[in-house]
């Protein structure tokens, strides 16, 4: 059994103390991987707003915090459904205005967290060169042209991007911080290292021995982390990596129901308003959709001292 540390707390004590109404959130790091839908389903359960949610692709997750009206503004390369298109959510805010868009690219979004996480204000790049997506950048004071001082080529200055907080989904973590994942890990060592404060969500919390066997699976500093929360299913509908697939037809049955205001409300209602236990969620998937048919265990590391 693991020793309960101060760090380890229910996600809805976390969501409560670490996520303030007007925060920058960094979250949906792992691309399609490990997106970390427990924390954005209790954040839409909190009724958080006037969020700055900010990360590179984010599935459904952005989709639906800003359909709940919990966001003013997002910093993305893109929101949507990955496994069907459209987010309309976002879609119906931003014609609407309720939300203002900060377009960057999946590189640029990366390189401005990784700015931050080197503590410096900018970082230098040839990236976004020609691009609507750097007009639109440099009109928000986020990045600048520039000259490199030693070749005399042009380059883009993307300022450092510093969340307030980053919410990432792993596979375990103690009691300590020490959060451990494998698969695509996209740009969650970044917005761990850029952010102020990290949340982490895991499938286990096992004791520190068991994070010393494979030491270089650690993800971010764990004076980072704020809280630890155990959650099965953390990041369903998304797949993490040795434990659960991609839940297809929960991710249908969204782009289906999200078509509408009423069709989205009803969608809230089920899968949010009215899930108090993390039981009450798991009586909803199909597990047995989503089980690995073939596990394959890695070849241990060896390591001493």
């Amino acid at each position: 059994m693991f020793r309960v540390g101060e760090k380890v707390t229910s996600l809805q004590n976390a969501v409560a103390t670490f996520i303030r109404d007007g925060c920058s959130v960094a979250m949906c790091l792992g691309l399609e991987h490990a997106v970390p839908f427990a924390a954005s389903h209790e954040i839409i359960r909190q009724g958080k707003n006037d969020l700055t949610l900010i990360g590179p692709i984010s599935d459904t997750a952005f989709d639906q915090l800003v359909g709940a009206g919990c966001v003013s503004k997002v910093m993305a390369a893109w929101v949507g459904n990955v496994s069907h298109g459209m987010g309309y959510c976002f879609s119906r805010a931003y014609a609407e205005r309720l939300v203002k868009m900060v377009d960057y690219s999946n590189l640029s979004i990366a390189l401005a967290l990784q700015a931050a996480s080197l503590g410096i204000p900018y970082i230098p790049s040839k990236t976004l060169i020609g691009s609507d997506i750097l007009d639109g950048l440099v009109a928000e004071g986020l990045a600048k042209l520039s000259e490199c001082p030693f070749t005399g080529e042009k380059l883009v200055l993307l300022k450092a991007v510093k969340p307030d907080i980053a919410v990432v989904h792993v596979q375990r973590c103690d009691d300590r911080g020490y959060a451990q994942m494998w698969g695509s890990l996209g740009i969650v060592r970044e917005a761990c290292q850029a952010a102020d404060k990290v949340i982490v969500t895991a499938e286990e919390v096992v004791d520190h021995e068991t994070i010393t066997l494979d030491p270089n699976s650690v993800i971010c500093p764990p004076y980072k982390v704020a809280a630890v929360c155990q959650v099965r299913y953390g990041a369903h509908p998304s797949p993490l990596a040795g434990y659960y697939n991609r839940d297809h037809g929960c991710f249908r049955e969204y782009y289906e129901m999200s078509r509408t205001r009423e069709g989205f409300r009803k969608w809230i209602e089920k899968w949010i308003v009215n899930v108090r236990s993390r039981d009450d969620y798991l009586k909803l998937i199909d597990l047995q959709a989503i089980t690995i048919a073939k596990r394959l265990e890695s070849r241990g590391r060896m390591y001493g001292y």
